[in-house]
């Protein structure tokens, strides 16, 4: 009778240091990980913040977090007092990284139809069927891929040089306009404007054709690689949000096509 319960003593006693080293090795295993890794704390957005929350307000609604510096994003914030007054120029989700480049000051906040540019980006504005803007759904502030489309003028149809790359990743969208040059949406979710710009095209006069005024923030460099395209190639715009990912094939030609 003593062996037996000295046994089951012994096997609760086992159990217990079992679960607490489990517990132990399981809540240290991000340090374990992050161990031989040089990271820095940075704020991570956890509530959406809408456009134009000033920053003494999004306090509730990011966290500190500590981050690999490889994987922190150009203008991290890593202290809200630096950002002083500004407010947020677009809607920021959760997940996302804060940062001083979507903050502008309060009297640059643009409102729904337009967003501020970040410092040392330039604008540029392409025109495009509603086919090549993702149905006519992007809206100031949204992110988009760019694909850039390209066929050799020279080349015959059997050695057709034709090739498509997704070449840009989360470009800022900062205007969408009708072909008139009214703003496309005005705010609210994806649904409800995709609807309300829906019965505004149908019931406007003065927008003819179903072509759409996409304004894009890009470095100089890039920038000359998209007129490059749009004078020469064909340019596609893909909604492409925050957590999309950034995966591409490279370059896809004829053939490479079918593989």
């Amino acid at each position: 009778m003593k062996t037996r319960l000295l046994g089951g003593i012994a096997a609760l006693l086992v159990a217990i240091i079992g679960t607490v080293l489990l517990v132990t090795y399981v809540q240290n295993a991000d340090k374990r990980a992050l161990a031989s890794t040089e990271t820095e704390n940075i704020y991570i957005v956890q509530k959406t913040i809408p456009a134009g929350a000033s920053a003494e307000t999004i306090a509730d609604s990011v966290a500190r977090k500590s981050v690999p510096k490889l994987a922190i994003a150009q203008n991290s914030v890593t202290d809200l007092g630096s950002l002083g007054a500004k407010v947020s120029a677009v809607a920021l989700m959760p997940g996302e990284q804060l940062l001083s480049s979507r903050m502008v000051e309060q009297n640059a906040f643009l409102g729904p139809s337009r967003v501020q540019i970040p410092t040392g980006l330039q604008e540029l504005t392409l025109k495009l069927p509603i086919e090549r803007v993702a149905g006519g759904v992007l809206k100031a502030g949204d992110t988009v891929g760019v694909f850039l489309s390209l066929e050799d003028a020279g080349a015959t149809q059997a050695g057709s040089k034709a090739r498509t790359q997704l070449t840009f990743h989360k470009v800022l969208v900062t205007a969408a306009q009708f072909s008139n040059g009214t703003a496309t949406q005005t705010g609210g979710s994806d649904a409800t404007a995709g609807t309300a710009q829906a019965s505004s095209t149908s019931s406007s006069n003065e927008q003819t054709d179903d072509t759409y005024l996409v304004t894009l923030a890009r470095n100089s460099a890039d920038a000359e690689r998209i007129v490059f395209a749009a004078e020469f190639g064909k340019i596609y715009l893909s909604k492409e949000p925050g957590d999309a990912l950034e995966k591409s094939n490279g370059v896809v030609d004829t053939a490479g096509l079918f593989r």
